[in-house]
């Protein structure tokens, strides 16, 4: 049987509309079993729009719904009954296996630590990106869940990371690097350079320190960082995309004769396009927290939720947090060989 799947179907900026036909989506394509969470009356309304009904789709009634733009504290104080908090308690109920939102992403990285807790073993959750690479993709994080780091965190993460590329990418023995500012052993400020000594007694595949340009020219397949590095870094990285885009549409519609190269070349561009949309991604697992966790772009289409949902059952099929638990357990031993 497919894992279950709560959704948060108030999150996001376009909700409830493109959550809801994410869940369509995945019902239909994937066989997904999803619980729509959020006010009953507006998720049914959007499920008759697309006369969608399917035995997959249920939905759980929420009072309240968590803006974009408000204070996770607040939101997880105030808002008992919202979409999102119910959602995360029907996992921590066992009623659900996995959390999916397009929301306020602090308000869902402090609801899921609060109501599904860590793991144990893990200090400090991590959001970890899955970025395209010129050979597949990279898994990257910290980028944005701590902007405080500690070297023993990292080392966790990287540990977490390894598991989701080698279970959810399919990546035998993850290459691992740490983000640094030079390939060289004694680069990097003094947490980087304690980590990378934690890394190297470690049971991965750690590979050293690596710099910017590897998180997208295939050297490695796992990134580590402090959350405040991978975060501006990140966020650089999807301006530097937009802005990329943007400068295309203008150069091609300066004339006629660009016009007409654009939709000789239109199929290329689709392609391209498709290679770097965080929608294929479907969205950014928050690993270390009890329960898989899954949070998406607040600008989410259908397609994007739609994936989000297949990586969640994902996680939950591979078995991750078992695995990140096991893993973690046994470094602790501080026990050496690369995980078969």
């Amino acid at each position: 049987m497919k894992p279950t799947i709560a959704l948060d179907a108030m999150g996001g900026d376009f909700a409830p509309a493109n959550p809801v036909a994410g869940a369509i989506l995945a019902a239909r394509e994937l066989g997904s079993r999803v619980l729509l969470v959020g006010r009953e009356e507006e998720i049914e309304r959007e499920l008759r729009r697309h006369g969608a009904r399917d035995a997959s789709l249920s939905v759980v009634h929420a009072s309240e719904a968590v803006a974009m733009d408000e204070a996770p504290a607040q939101a997880l104080r105030r808002k008992k009954d919202s979409s999102l908090r119910v959602a995360a308690n029907l996992v921590q109920e066992g009623k659900a296996d996995a959390l999916v939102s397009a929301g306020n992403s602090g308000a869902v990285m402090a609801t899921a630590m609060f109501v599904l807790g860590t793991m144990a073993g893990v200090d400090r959750p991590a959001l970890a990106a899955v970025v395209p690479n010129r050979k597949g993709a990279t898994v990257w994080l910290d980028v944005g869940a701590n902007v405080d780091s500690k070297p023993q965190h990292i080392h966790q993460w990287a540990i977490m990371a390894h598991i989701y590329a080698k279970n959810i990418l399919g990546i035998a023995s993850p290459r691992v690097g740490l983000l640094s500012n030079g390939e060289e052993a004694g680069k990097g400020n003094d947490v980087v350079k304690e980590t990378f000594k934690l890394l190297q007694e470690s049971r991965i595949n750690f590979i050293g320190n690596v710099e910017g340009h590897d998180i997208f020219n295939g050297t490695t397949d796992v990134i580590v960082c402090d959350g405040f590095t991978g975060n501006v870094s990140l966020k650089a990285v999807e301006s530097a995309t937009e802005t990329l885009f943007h400068f295309l549409k203008q150069e091609f519609a300066r004339s006629w004769r660009t016009r007409l190269g654009y939709l000789l070349s239109r199929p290329a561009f689709k392609g391209f396009r498709k290679r770097v949309d965080y929608a294929e991604f479907g969205g950014v697992p928050l690993l270390g927290v009890k329960g898989a966790t899954i949070i998406s772009h607040g600008r989410s289409s259908p397609r994007a939720i739609r994936n989000a949902i297949r990586v969640a059952g994902e996680v939950v099929e591979n078995r991750v947090n078992d695995q990140i638990l096991k893993e973690i357990e046994e470094s602790a031993h501080g026990m050496r060989s690369v995980t078969a």
